[in-house]
């Protein structure tokens, strides 16, 4: 165990001594990086001012020009919307055609030389029958 006590008191010994060196490069480096924030803080708001006033714009022209480069050139659906729409109007003027053709047959006078419209069963009226005269059967 003599070594592990010996290792104990050197291992005291080096942090008595190293302590306020630490100390020191503690205070140092703290000073230091609030010296280097100082100065990066104006660095960083000249930087983002420059990217949103000169680069920004720049970089976005750029990319805009660039894709209208890339983009395929638009097909022509000309042929095609011109053959719908001499569909659709070919459909319309028969649509309309049948419904002209349709009223017509319904507003045409009613000939009765051709036809004679049949006594619904059942009825009791008087069509001059041989029943004598329109008296019903049953009395």
């Amino acid at each position: 165990m003599n070594g592990v006590d010996a290792a104990r008191q050197g291992a005291s010994v080096a942090a008595d001594r190293i302590g306020p060196a630490a100390r020191q490069t503690r205070e140092v480096t703290a000073d230091r990086l609030l010296a280097a924030r100082a100065w990066s803080a104006p660095q960083l708001e000249r930087a983002a001012k420059y990217v949103d006033d000169e680069l920004g714009p720049r970089v976005s022209a750029l990319l805009a020009d660039t894709a209208q480069r890339v983009e395929p050139p638009e097909r022509r659906r000309g042929r095609v919307r011109r053959v719908m729409f001499t569909g659709l109007a070919v459909a319309a003027i028969v649509g309309l055609a049948g419904a002209v053709m349709t009223r017509r047959a319904n507003t045409e006078p009613f000939d009765e030389s051709t036809t004679e419209p049949e006594p619904v069963a059942g009825s009791d009226s008087n069509t001059g029958s041989s029943t004598g005269g329109g008296a019903s059967a049953s009395s």
